[in-house]
């Protein structure tokens, strides 16, 4: 028994210790992949049964540990979907099968519309848009892929705008009012403005001043698809949109009335327009037009996606408009270490490692989500060669123990024959 036990006890000192090189190895080969947490292995002693005045060899073990909790050092990028997690977290993401894990791996670049990391996996979160909830924390339904696959063109309607001139102070009472659609109607001014209806199309606005008496004018409203063939009046029926009376002071010039001082425009097929004319004023001087602008935009399509520090992701459109489309959870479990590591550096829970928790990012005890940048793999090479120096002598050392007792073996086989 002495000669067995000692034969295979170095046995599995070499076996152990060769599992040891294969951490190092792993370890070793991903040094440079994104978000990947070093592993290691640990021992431990296998006792043969005996009695207390004899002793009987027994073996080791090998026991693999992940240090998933291990924060890796942050490398920025110039792609806003490049992710990290600063703190405790990970990012949901699914299989092309549809199963969803838990990575650390944020090298997302969108793939068919949607974000996929270098793994393949696609980034999960909750959809904004379409009332998607996180009331459910301990569980990955409701989550949807994130990326610009659903959000298409955006038109959005103008709603609020600037109408804001001079008007001079000594031009002639109007003899024919534009309000009055009129042939030869007489106005001091008229300014086009571009605005947008429901569907983008583009509706220009002709908007004419003219006074009606001292410190008093009138603003009318006309679409100009409603022009004559020659442009302006008479317009076709239905094309006056609104009529605003105006009064001034007649010792500073500004507009006293009506108050606030708003225009109000129901643009064809689109939204109540409102013109801030607060400061419009009535001075010595020109029609002067200071600021005529109206908000909207025409069909346009996403530009590129922004991510907050708490997961929040903004479709940005090419006309500068922004949508509050996703939000990304950061999942979080109560032993990180005991997580069951995957292909693809993603992770999956089991019984050790606790149930899955969903929460917001930069919130309690989860981390921030930081845009732009990528999380090194934790693995340290200098220990890692240590390591293996470490493993190699003592692998050699367990064979040379072998070596002995084969060789000892050999002296007893010698001496029964």
């Amino acid at each position: 028994m002495g000669l067995y036990g000692l034969m295979t006890t170095s046995i599995s000192g070499m076996a152990v210790q060769s599992d040891r090189m294969g951490t190092v190895a792993d370890n070793i080969a991903n040094v440079n992949t994104t978000g990947y947490k070093e592993a290691s292995a640990e021992f431990a002693t296998l006792v043969a049964e005996g009695h207390v005045a004899s002793y009987v060899p027994g073996s080791v073990s090998t026991i693999a540990r992940r240090a998933v909790t291990h924060q890796g050092d942050l490398s920025y990028t110039n792609s806003p979907t490049d992710l990290a997690v600063s703190g405790n977290g990970f990012f949901m993401v699914q299989s092309p099968s549809g199963t969803p894990y838990l990575t650390r791996a944020g090298s997302f670049i969108s793939t068919n519309g949607e974000l996929v990391n270098a793994a393949g996996f696609t980034l999960l979160g909750y959809d904004l848009l379409n009332g998607g909830s996180s009331s459910v924390i301990n569980s990955a339904a409701g989550l949807v892929p994130v990326g610009t696959a659903n959000l298409g063109l955006k038109a959005t309607p103008s709603t609020s705008g600037n109408f804001q001139v001079n008007l001079p102070s000594d031009a002639a009472v109007s003899t024919s009012l534009p309000s009055a659609n009129a042939a030869g109607a007489d106005f001091a001014g008229k300014t086009s403005i571009i605005t947008y209806d429901n569907l983008g199309h583009k509706v220009t606005l002709d908007i004419y001043s003219a006074k009606t008496g001292p410190n008093q004018w009138e603003v009318s409203v006309y679409d100009n698809a409603g022009a004559s063939a020659g442009g302006g009046f008479p317009y076709a029926a239905g094309s006056q949109l609104t009529t605003q009376a105006l009064t001034f002071s007649g010792t500073t010039g500004k507009l006293t009335s009506p108050s606030p001082a708003t225009l109000s425009v129901n643009v064809p097929n689109g939204a109540t327009l409102n013109f801030n004319m607060g400061n419009t004023t009535q001075l010595a001087g020109a029609y002067i037009p200071v600021d005529a602008s109206a908000n909207g935009n025409g069909p346009s399509a996403v530009d590129r996606l922004e991510i907050s520090a708490q997961g929040i992701v903004t479709a940005v459109y090419a006309d500068g408009s922004r949508v509050d489309a996703f939000k990304i959870p950061l999942a979080n479990v109560a032993s990180p270490d005991n997580l069951t590591a995957i292909s693809g550096n993603v992770f999956a829970t089991n019984k050790e490692s606790g149930d899955l928790q969903l929460g917001t990012a930069n919130s309690g005890s989860l981390g921030k989500i930081v845009s732009g940048a990528l999380e090194k793999s934790s693995v340290d090479l200098a220990s890692e060669l240590t390591t293996m120096v470490e493993a190699q002598r003592s692998y050699t050392a367990n064979s040379k123990v072998f070596q002995t007792g084969t060789e000892l073996l050999d002296v007893l086989v010698n001496l029964v024959r």
